[in-house]
């Protein structure tokens, strides 16, 4: 599998993937995590113009696609029943998504970022397993509750690929 950052020319490949596994996470019981198109046209085109979001190909079609933004998320400046494992500078992975085609993408994008971060984090909705299980697979630890923008909790998780100074 190949990542790269994604440009334009996906939108269209990229809210597919999208509506793939928004209709995944309702098959599996998690109709609310991302109702009402979200993520949409507008907040792909801002990660792309901030050069934010990548697309994961595998034989020559994208198969995946995630959000990761380096430095302080204002979501995570909150945090509820927990607290952050480390102060430091990190990675956030965002809107993470698959068509199902290929296994191992959560793998790959986890891999790729803790490359460019050696701390990282995550959060995802309780009711999404499948997400769940990927995070805390790759090592990944629950940390407490977060609020997402339209105030909805989310599960948040961090990763240090090793100690940290």
């Amino acid at each position: 599998m190949e990542i790269r950052k994604s440009t334009l020319n996906d939108i269209e490949e990229i809210l597919h993937v999208f509506d793939i596994a928004r209709e995944y996470m309702i098959s599996q019981g998690n109709a609310s995590q991302w109702g009402d198109g979200y993520p949409g046209e507008e907040i792909l085109k801002e990660d792309i113009s901030n050069k934010n979001n990548y697309v994961i190909i595998d034989n020559g079609l994208i198969v995946g696609t995630f959000s990761f933004i380096t430095g302080d998320d204002p979501t995570y400046r909150i945090i509820k029943n927990g607290a952050w494992r480390y102060d430091h500078t990190y990675g956030t992975i965002h809107r993470l998504a698959s068509t199902g085609i290929t296994r191992g993408i959560a793998r790959t994008c986890f891999e790729f970022c803790s490359k460019q971060s050696d701390y990282l984090r995550i959060d995802t909705h309780k009711d999404n397993h499948t997400m769940r299980t990927a995070i805390t697979k790759y090592g990944f630890q629950e940390c407490g509750i977060i609020f997402v923008r339209d105030g909805s909790e989310r599960i948040a998780y961090d990763y240090l690929k090793k100690e940290v100074d």
